[in-house]
Formats: structure tokens, C-alpha cells, sequence
């Protein structure tokens, strides 16, 4: 029993607490990104290449239609997608920048700086000398 109540004290620790509650908002961001980079900034680079910025890619190798009409046997480098994942990890990595500066500065503000300690004054350490030497 020891062991399970050593790992629930681990898992309701704070710090793995808000460690989970940051990695769900940080998937749900993700998200967010990724529908603001494919439903708006894509069509827009697209623009500049008159085609869908996602299926951007070079083919290496033709393909060959099957009974289907589906191209097989293509080999291309997809670099549309590839950009458009640098292009979400960079907008992630800059917000995840400002929340954590932003956290910093917040924090920075809350932790007063420390007094010094507060010893005896001047007076005081001459009081106490002269009434040693009256002994």
C-alpha cells in the first residue's frame, strides 16, 4: 500500500497537475493553429503559387492511372505540407514564447524583494557594551 500512496502523492502534486492541464490547452491550441494555417494563411501563400499550398510538392516520378482514375506509383516530395507544419510549429513555438515571458514578468512582480535582516542598531550594541562594562 505504501507504493500507491507514494505515486498518488506524486500525481496530485501541482506541478504534474498544472503539467496536464497544459499539455491538453497546448493540444487544443494546436488545433487552433493548424484550422488558422490551412483555412487561412495556406490559401493565402497559395495565391502567390496559383495552386492549393498543401498540395504543393515535387514529383520525381510520374504516376500511372489506375482502372480507378487514381494516380499510382507517383513519387514526390511534398514540401506544401511540410511548410505548412513549419509554419504551425513556428506560430505555436512564438504564443508558447509569450505565455511564458509573460508568465516570468507576472511572476517577477508577485515576489517582493526580501528585507535585509533586521539586527540591532547602533545605540543599542553601545547600550549593551557600556552595561557590560559596568559589570
Amino acid at each position: 500500500m505504501g507504493f500507491l500512496k507514494e505515486f498518488k502523492d506524486f500525481a496530485m502534486k501541482g506541478n504534474l497537475v498544472d503539467i496536464t492541464v497544459g499539455f491538453v490547452m497546448g493540444a487544443a491550441f494546436k488545433e487552433v493553429v493548424s484550422s488558422f494555417t490551412g483555412g487561412i494563411v495556406s490559401p493565402l501563400i497559395g495565391l502567390l503559387f496559383n495552386a492549393d499550398f498543401n498540395d504543393l510538392k515535387y514529383v520525381i516520378t510520374e504516376g500511372a492511372p489506375n482502372d480507378a482514375g487514381e494516380i499510382v506509383g507517383e513519387i514526390a516530395v511534398l514540401y506544401g505540407a511540410f511548410l505548412t507544419n513549419v509554419i504551425d510549429f513556428i506560430i505555436v513555438a512564438f504564443v508558447m514564447f509569450l505565455i511564458v515571458k509573460g508568465v516570468n514578468k507576472m511572476k517577477k512582480k508577485e515576489e517582493p524583494a526580501p528585507e535585509p535582516p533586521k539586527g540591532p542598531t547602533q545605540e543599542e550594541l553601545l547600550a549593551e557594551i557600556r552595561d557590560l562594562l559596568k559589570k
